[in-house]
């Protein structure tokens, strides 16, 4: 393990694997202080591009640099002018705004850098020591075994998505029933391709993603013509921040440790972990009256989980090809189109792929905090752009993205028409990830079943590792089902 650490290190520090992960931090950065746009949005532009990419270890650099760095600058509209940059600053606005109001905007913002850093540190630390746990578990693992996992993900991120589990549930359904559009690779037997050669090769999964999160979201930005005219001051007490994470180091740790926790568990992802982060800072923390007054430590336990989470994402993500989260599951896209393969080869063959990550999630996080500190000031201005300056350039990209996944006019009509869908789901309260990670993992899914039962018959169904995680897959499906129901009860019953 020491020699792969040693060869990740040496990969991402190669001149440019750097300068792509400088790119993907400036990248990440610029998305994260333009509120509305979106982390995922952004990796969904950015695939068609890295798809054309040889080197695997410049994918990592780039993609994971963007991943990493994103919650970190969303702390400036969150502060600042009480916007959300990312769904992973939203409890940031309940003590950062405050505090900008009453001249302590310097102060907020460099405590919730600081915290950011020390909290991504600590997700990629985390990461690191389930190394030697996830190896022995995976490698114990066989075609049955990847099976129940492929459906265990795509199940979790579908009942979790949000206050629909069925909707959830058939809009990942509906991604692995895309993902076996195309040629059948074990009989050379055409499936719903309707006679369309394009349709051979099965639908692209840089389509589905720009269409699911390019367009919609752009719609959703442009339709609210989101502006602000002015900031609030900043104030000062840039050093009294940083001294105020060190003085709260005991909360950081433990919020960190919440935010790992959240990103491991698939379908949970960034849009929860700040607010379990700050619902325990409050819960547990002495002189609670000033929570949501403009407390400091609730912008600390926001941002440290916020990115603590991000190493703990890329355990399953890494592990068994499982995303964390919607951004992860973009990830993976990109990791598998150019030959990273999730799962026992990320933990063998490719060890020295799995430590570029974690080191990417290091250095990011150290470049992505000096630059937000350093130029915080004409940063913070970028943040009031008008949202005519924004949606255009963005429209321009992602029909650029889309038309260069085949260079065929077809690409333009998929991406229409996954547009149309990414706009009705989310008009219409449909959960979009469930739909991208079965596209994502359909494949592997029909191949672990063929595979399954051509080695074992029906027999693999007793299996005693398959049989815990069935349990465990029909567990995770029905608890949010059921407790949804009673809560609707208790709810109707309390009106009544």
């Amino acid at each position: 393990m020491i020699e792969a650490a040693l060869e990740g290190l040496a990969g991402v520090l190669q001149p440019e694997a750097f300068a792509f992960m400088c790119l993907g931090v400036l990248i990440g950065s610029l998305v994260g202080f333009l509120p509305g746009i979106g982390g995922p949005s952004t990796l969904a532009i950015m695939l068609p591009f890295v798809m054309t990419m040889k080197d695997p270890l410049l994918v990592i650099a780039l993609l994971v640099g963007m991943d990493a760095v994103g919650n970190t600058a969303s702390a400036f509209t969150s502060i600042l002018i009480s916007v959300p940059g990312s769904s992973g600053s939203q409890a940031t606005i309940l003590d950062g705004y405050p505090m900008a109001k009453k001249g302590e905007a310097a102060r907020a913002l460099s405590a919730s850098f600081v915290a950011s850093l020390l909290g991504g540190l600590f997700g990629a630390l985390v990461l690191f020591a389930s190394l030697p746990v996830l190896r022995p578990v995976v490698l114990a693992f066989s075609s049955p075994e990847f099976f129940i996992l492929t459906l265990w993900g795509v199940s979790m991120v579908g009942v979790l998505s949000g206050n629909a589990p069925i909707k959830g549930l058939l809009s990942g359904i509906l991604g692995v029933l895309i993902a076996t559009v195309g040629l059948d690779a074990k009989s050379g037997i055409e499936r719903f391709s309707f006679d369309v050669s394009y349709l051979w090769e099965g639908v692209d999964l840089v389509l589905v993603a720009l269409g699911l999160f390019g367009i919609a979201e752009v719609i959703d930005l442009a339709s609210r013509k989101t502006s602000i005219a002015k900031a609030e001051e900043f104030g000062r007490g840039y050093l009294e921040g940083i001294l105020d994470v060190f003085r709260h180091w005991w909360l950081l740790i433990r919020t960190s440790v919440v935010g790992a926790w959240v990103g491991f568990l698939p379908g949970l992802g960034s849009s929860v972990a700040d607010w379990f982060a700050y619902a325990h800072a409050v819960q547990t923390e002495k002189n609670r009256e000033n929570f949501g007054k403009g407390d400091v430590r609730g912008v600390i336990a926001s941002e440290g989980a916020n990115n603590a989470k991000e190493g703990g994402d890329y355990i399953p993500t890494l592990a068994f090809g499982i995303p964390g989260g919607t951004s992860t599951a973009l990830v993976l896209t990109a990791f598998v189109a150019v030959g990273i393969n999730p799962g026992p080869d990320m933990l063998t063959t490719q060890l020295n792929l799995t430590f570029a990550v974690i080191w990417t999630l290091v250095i990011a996080n150290i470049i992505a905090t000096a630059v937000c500190m350093i130029f915080a000031r004409p940063i913070a201005r970028l943040c009031f752009l008008p949202f005519y300056a924004i949606v255009p350039p963005i429209v321009a990209f992602i029909f650029i993205g889309a038309f260069a996944a085949n260079f065929h006019s077809y690409d333009l009509t998929g991406l229409m028409i996954f547009s149309l869908l990414g706009f009705f789901m989310r008009r219409h309260g449909w959960p979009r990830p469930p739909l991208l990670l079965g596209v994502v993992l359909g494949d592997k899914m029909e191949m672990y079943l063929w595979l399954s039962y051509t080695r074992y018959g029906f027999e693999w169904l007793s299996r005693p590792m398959v049989i815990a995680l069935i349990v465990l897959l029909v567990a995770s499906i029905a608890y949010p089902i059921v407790t949804g129901r009673r809560e609707k009860r208790a709810a109707k019953g309390s009106e009544g």
